[in-house]
């Protein structure tokens, strides 16, 4: 269970610099994080999910170098630090690799704008060499449009040599995984390739792709990913409580369910590119959302500030990122009760470890309420959300136990004060 946390911003760097990466100073942020790390212990969890941390012009995703990491935050030894303060305290680390493209000041692609098709790397880019002539620039693909993110070839073998030596350089430095950035864009067929001569040398990496859209079933089962984010159940647990709609919620529920005979999902209700959970849905509802995060299956991934139910807006403009990627305290702020709802959740997965994959039925549904029920033939965990201005009674589902929340539960009936939601088990 993951800690989701985006360097640059955490540690207070500036994220639109002017100086070259070259000529920057090295800055030694990355050690900021290592306070945090007992936090992240302190709510049960036992993941570090960094963001970027590679040498790049701006935001982390233009990366110039990725055998260096970025002078705003620090240098190797940093990291290396990083790595091992958390492995002291038994929480594993994954590192973002962004894989489908690279910043024009790579030096890889700086190289093939002043040589043209005749440049040493000019295998690494999907170039339309037929429509190109000399002195003219190099007509190469991009991410969405971002022209200062260049596409590499994943029909190349240089691509797929570069994406393995990255990966096994810093797996060998100590790191546990990594998450695939915008792996939808990817040919599935490239991570085939890729990821099965990782797992040669490091059997146990984990491998989860960032996947908005799309089969992600499919996905999974021809690139051989670990694991893929779930989009869909986010955006069900934003838009159902958020527009009183526990249909919407639970029929992504069952969609997710779906997808274990497969996979298992990376599961979040926040990340550095969305508006965080309590702006969404209110704060009121936060811990609503944690619940379902918590008690249904999936890799639960929960992003920095999240657990305090800190708020932020994500805006379509230059810098619109940067609210939902703040500056982390020095140290951790004393918990809310929010956190300590997060911490309860978390110690109840804890000790239930079957929730990872087990199915979940929908016990009780209406516009407002909904009694979600994750069981296997020998334990239950019961999930139940009021949305509603009013007291609700429903359904207990067969629980007995009050774990989390809070619910008056008597003779098989559950009490949920206004907006109140309650996690029990049988």
């Amino acid at each position: 269970m993951w800690w989701h946390v985006y360097p640059l911003g955490a540690v207070g760097a500036e994220v639109r610099p002017t100086t070259p990466v070259d000529e920057r100073p090295v800055e030694h942020r990355l050690q900021r994080l290592v306070p945090w790390l007992d936090h992240v212990v302190a709510l049960g969890l036992n993941g570090l999910l960094l963001g970027p941390v590679f040498a790049s012009s701006t935001h982390g995703y233009d990366t110039v170098d990725h055998f260096r990491i970025d002078p705003r935050l620090g240098d190797d030894a940093d990291l290396d630090a990083l790595v091992a303060a958390a492995h002291e305290r038994g929480v594993r680390v994954v590192l973002d690799g962004v894989f489908n493209h690279v910043g024009r000041e790579h030096p890889a692609f700086r190289a093939l704008e002043e040589h043209g098709r005749e440049a040493p790397t000019a295998d690494l880019f999907a170039v339309d060499w037929s429509a190109w002539h000399p002195g003219q620039p190099v007509p190469v693909g991009d991410f969405e449009g971002h022209d200062i993110l260049v596409a590499l070839d994943h029909g190349s073998p240089a691509a797929e040599d570069l994406v393995v030596e990255v990966m096994t350089y810093w797996l060998g430095r100590g790191v546990d995984g990594w998450r695939l950035d915008a792996a939808y864009a990817v040919p599935p067929e490239f991570w085939a390739r890729v990821l099965p001569r990782v797992r040669e040398r490091f059997p146990d990496a984990w491998f989860s792709g960032e996947v908005i859209h799309g089969d992600a079933a499919a996905i999974v089962g021809a690139s051989t990913m670990d694991s893929t984010t779930q989009y869909e159940l986010w955006q069900a647990v934003w838009h159902g409580i958020a527009d009183r709609n526990c249909f919407e919620l639970a029929h992504a529920v069952e969609r997710h369910d779906a997808l274990l005979a497969t996979f298992v999902p990376t599961t979040f209700v926040g990340n550095h590119d969305v508006t965080r959970i309590a702006s969404a849905v209110g704060e009121r509802f936060a811990g609503h959302a944690a619940a379902v995060l918590f008690t249904v299956a999936g890799t639960p991934v929960v992003y920095a500030g999240d657990e305090y139910g800190w708020t932020a807006v994500k805006e379509e403009r230059e810098g619109g990122d940067d609210a939902v990627r703040p500056e982390l305290p020095a140290d951790p702020p004393e918990p809310t009760d929010l956190t300590h709802a997060v911490e309860a959740l978390v110690a109840l997965r804890r000790r239930n470890p079957w929730l990872h994959r087990a199915h979940t039925d929908v016990a009780h549904l209406t516009n407002t309420a909904v009694v979600l029920r994750t069981a296997t033939a020998d334990a239950a965990v019961v999930t139940a959300l009021n949305l509603a201005d009013d007291p609700v009674e429903v359904p207990a589902a067969d629980a007995t136990r009050v774990e989390a929340g809070g619910g008056d539960l008597r003779d098989g009936t559950l009490r949920l004060p206004a907006g109140g939601w309650a996690v029990l088990t049988a």
